[in-house]
């Protein structure tokens, strides 16, 4: 399945290697933990280098949550319960992922929701309002928003 070859470095290898990997961008603990498992190191060695990229501040969870929510929000228009699943799925604290969800404006949400609706309803060809706007919350609602801002601003500005 798998064809490419399994690396193994020593920890004294691996090291300098993470530190490069976490310098590059923003990463998560999980993500770290399994590019130090997939380059062949133990649990114990796994957990010392991690430990390590934490204290010389290559690692901060926190600090990846914010940018990963800020970018998801900005880039891709992801709303907060999107964010919140991916952070989760990430096995990023709760903490973390309410410090990150606090960094998101609340008007530019707003904006945001207003702007993805707009842009979709351009794009929705039926005719009955009722299926139309129908189509327009099951799209916010999968980019993320919650279903019940999503319905006020629908009732707000296509009815």
């Amino acid at each position: 399945m798998n064809d490419k070859p399994q690396i193994k470095l020593t920890p004294d290898q691996a090291l300098p290697k993470a530190e490069s990997y976490c310098a590059y961008q923003e990463r998560c603990q999980q993500e770290v933990r399994d590019k130090l498992y997939e380059w062949g190191l133990w649990p114990e060695a796994v957990e010392t280098i991690i430990a390590r990229l934490i204290n010389d501040k290559y690692l901060n969870e926190e600090r990846f949550a914010k940018a990963f929510a800020g970018g998801k929000f900005r880039i891709k228009k992801w709303g907060r319960v999107k964010i919140r699943l991916e952070l989760k799925r990430r096995k990023v604290s709760e903490y973390c992922i309410k410090q990150a969800l606090k960094e998101i404006d609340e008007k530019a949400y707003i904006q945001t929701l207003k702007k993805v609706l707009d842009d979709r309803s351009k794009k929705v060809k039926q005719r009955k309002s009722i299926r139309r706007n129908y189509m327009l919350g099951q799209y916010a609602v999968s980019k993320g928003f919650e279903a019940d801002l999503v319905w006020d601003i629908i009732r707000e500005t296509f009815e």
